[in-house]
């Protein structure tokens, strides 16, 4: 007798730590400092990135995975995030040991060292002390504390002494301890004049300077212990939009709290004495696996001045200059009428952002352009494509700016750009309570004979000029009357809060984006089981959510063959025997901050059987189902195949910047002698 066929459906597949891959990622880029054929100071640059990233992590990341672990049924645990906490600990060990014993030491080789007070010589120390006296200790305020004096108030990422002393103080009390605070405005890395440099360029660090100086704070008490520190706190903003009237003046207010949040990470120097590492422990009420003891400045990041300040091109990358696409746009034709001929696909930072500038610089001087309307998510403190923006308005155009004031970290800057908008006139709104709007979009209305015409901007990435240098992007230029009437759909939506009328060709998040990739990673999965060629390239910046995860796997089961280029976190577990061993995992770390999103599907042997789409969405739940994002196809063969050859395949390719995924999470680089994508593609476009 034949055993009954179970019909329980199998356990989902585990899915890798959000929290662990983002470590993961770190660790790709901290191993761009070790490498020898990255130049010198780019290899320094690297460790501040990490840095930066590590800062970014403590603030948001683990935040909120702590706030996860307090609820039940998050799918967080206390466990994970000591595994989490671990992990950490152990990467930024890494960090430091790479900063003291492998490039420093190759640094001073070439002539440029940081020399601490030790080692500073009688003119050296004298410069020093006459620094400390004429800029440093004025702006310096010890706080003993006492009862009339408690523990001050320390900002986020803020450096810091704290000081044991010995000695009774003024009144005749044995106040123990003190702190100092170090000013922001106090520059980190101080060069040396040359003439007590010996040839070589030479540095100290303000908190050098503090050290060797701290006692002078404290005149008739001797310092016995101290140590540099800082706080990293909860930075997220906590504005329930559903109950304030002007978004703009709640956010405007917590700006000035945000700095004074939870706090969830100490750093001290390694020599701190466990007396006082405690002491910070108790009052920042945080756990022993919150402290991080660091052989080196407690905050890396600052290094940048360093690399900066030094004078070494040839320890830098060679500049890079983005091309003008003269083959799409030839020199001394307008962008907008290229444009109504057919549509301009701009690969950055290969190719110049200077294109999108011209377009809205054109319109703006244009008087048969009647509006022009943009959605604004990070363009920076300074921007030419807002003073553009402010100047259409001058000029009596009607301008609509879709201004996201939650884009973490640059709330000031958006709200200070909203208040300047509004001051000449521009139609300023901030989109929908509960959404962020991270879509790309910029549309022009154009008055041409007795019709109006759109023109559009679409991207994968923001409106910033300096990223789009740093940042690999696609923009993508087109008349298609259909995207563009879409992209008004969009902002009359946004503006209107009507509902969203269908759209024809522009995939919209939270509403038809994640439903129609489920949908197209379905008939891939349709065309395996029916022996038909099925194939799918996802290249995006994060893989997080579960329900696009899940119907990749079932794709990959069904026979279709999957290649994932993911730059950052990865929660998809490639590789394991009868469930994901069709699905393959890359992530791609180069000079360039791979940022570019395109989805390619394949599902028969046509050419009509295949689909290729930008999005400003990576793949993660908070994009498919918490903003506003696009997504369009590209429909012309020619772009199509272009794309593929520029975005997708070199990518695959890659022998010298790339890293595999497996099973288990982790990482293994492909190799170090190969061909790398951005070289080869920034080789290309120099040509």
């Amino acid at each position: 007798m034949s055993e009954p066929v179970s019909t329980t459906p199998a356990a989902p597949l585990p899915l890798l730590s959000r929290e662990r891959a983002i470590l993961e990622f770190n660790r790709r880029v901290l191993a761009q400092a070790r490498r020898a054929d990255v130049p010198l100071l780019e290899r320094l640059r690297y460790i501040c990135i990490v840095s930066s990233n590590m800062d970014e992590f403590f603030e948001v990341r683990f935040s909120d995975a702590l706030d996860a672990a307090r609820l039940p049924d998050s799918g967080t645990s206390h466990s994970d995030l000591a595994v989490v906490a671990a992990d950490a600990h152990a990467l930024i060990d890494e960090q430091y040991r790479i900063f003291n014993d492998e490039v420093m030491p190759v640094l001073a080789a070439e002539q440029i060292i940081i020399v601490n007070h030790a080692d500073r010589n009688a003119a050296q120390r004298q410069w020093v002390a006459q620094f400390f006296h004429r800029e440093v200790q004025p702006l310096l305020v010890p706080v003993g504390l006492d009862p009339a004096h408690p523990f001050p108030q320390v900002a986020n990422k803020s450096l810091n002494f704290i000081a044991q002393l010995a000695g009774i103080d003024a009144f005749g009390r044995e106040n123990t301890i003190a702190i100092v605070k170090v000013p922001r405005v106090l520059p980190r890395v101080i060069r040396l004049p040359e003439r007590l440099s010996d040839g070589q360029q030479v540095f100290v660090l303000l908190t050098s300077v503090i050290r060797a100086h701290l006692g002078e704070l404290f005149p008739e008490r001797e310092v016995t212990a101290f140590s540099q520190f800082r706080v990293t706190r909860d930075s997220d903003m906590d504005v329930d939009e559903d109950d304030v009237t002007n978004l703009r003046q709640a956010l405007r207010s917590e700006l000035t709290t945000r700095h004074y949040g939870r706090a969830v990470r100490i750093e001290v120097v390694n020599t701190c004495p466990t007396r006082l590492s405690d002491f910070l422990l108790t009052q920042f009420d945080l756990p022993a696996a919150a402290l991080y003891r660091v052989n080196g400045p407690v905050n890396l990041g600052r290094m940048n001045t360093l690399i900066d300040r030094a004078d070494a091109p040839a320890l830098r990358f060679v500049p890079h200059e983005p091309s003008w696409p003269t083959d799409q746009l030839p020199p001394g034709h307008r962008v907008m009428d290229c444009m109504a001929e057919r549509d301009i696909l701009t690969h950055q930072p290969f190719e110049s952002f200077d294109p999108v500038l011209q377009f809205l610089r054109e319109a703006v001087e244009d008087p048969q352009v009647l509006a022009i309307k943009q959605t604004i998510y990070r363009t920076g403190s300074e921007s030419v494509l807002m003073d553009l923006l402010i100047e259409a308005a001058r000029r009596g155009k009607e301008v609509l700016a879709v201004v996201e004031l939650k884009a973490r970290f640059d709330e000031e800057a958006n709200i200070n750009w909203a208040d300047r908008l509004e001051a000449v006139g521009v139609q300023v709104v901030y989109g929908i309570v509960g959404l962020k709007t991270h879509a790309k979009l910029l549309l022009v209305t154009r008055k041409e004979g007795r019709r109006l015409v759109r023109y559009g901007h679409l991207s994968t990435g923001n409106y910033n000029a300096k990223t789009a240098r740093l940042y690999t992007d696609v923009g993508f230029l087109t008349t298609d009357p259909e995207i563009t009437a879409d992209a008004d759909a969009v902002f009359l939506h946004l503006a209107s809060l009507n509902t969203l009328r269908p759209t024809r060709q522009l995939l919209v998040a939270p509403f038809t984006l994640q439903s129609t990739m489920v949908t197209l990673i379905e008939r891939v999965a349709d065309a395996a089981r029916a022996g038909q060629p099925a194939r799918i390239v996802c290249k995006c910046n994060a893989l997080t959510d579960v329900t696009l995860i899940r119907a990749l796997i079932a794709a990959g089961q069904a026979g279709a063959e999957i290649d994932l280029i993911v730059r950052g976190a990865c929660a998809l577990p490639p590789g394991l025997p009868g469930q994901t061993d069709r699905i393959r995992v890359r992530s791609v770390v180069g000079r360039f901050l791979e940022h570019t999103r395109v989805l390619y599907f394949r599902w028969g042997p046509q050419e009509s059987d295949e689909a290729l789409y930008f999005s400003s969405a990576d793949w993660m739940s908070r994009n498919m189902l918490r903003r506003i994002e696009i997504a369009w196809p590209i429909r012309d063969a020619g772009l199509r195949q272009r794309v593929i050859d520029e975005c997708l395949v070199p990518y695959l390719r890659d022998e010298r910047d790339a890293w595999t995924l497996d099973s288990t999470g982790r990482y293994q680089r492909v190799g170090e002698t190969g061909v790398s994508a951005q070289q080869a593609l920034a080789q290309r476009y120099q040509r």
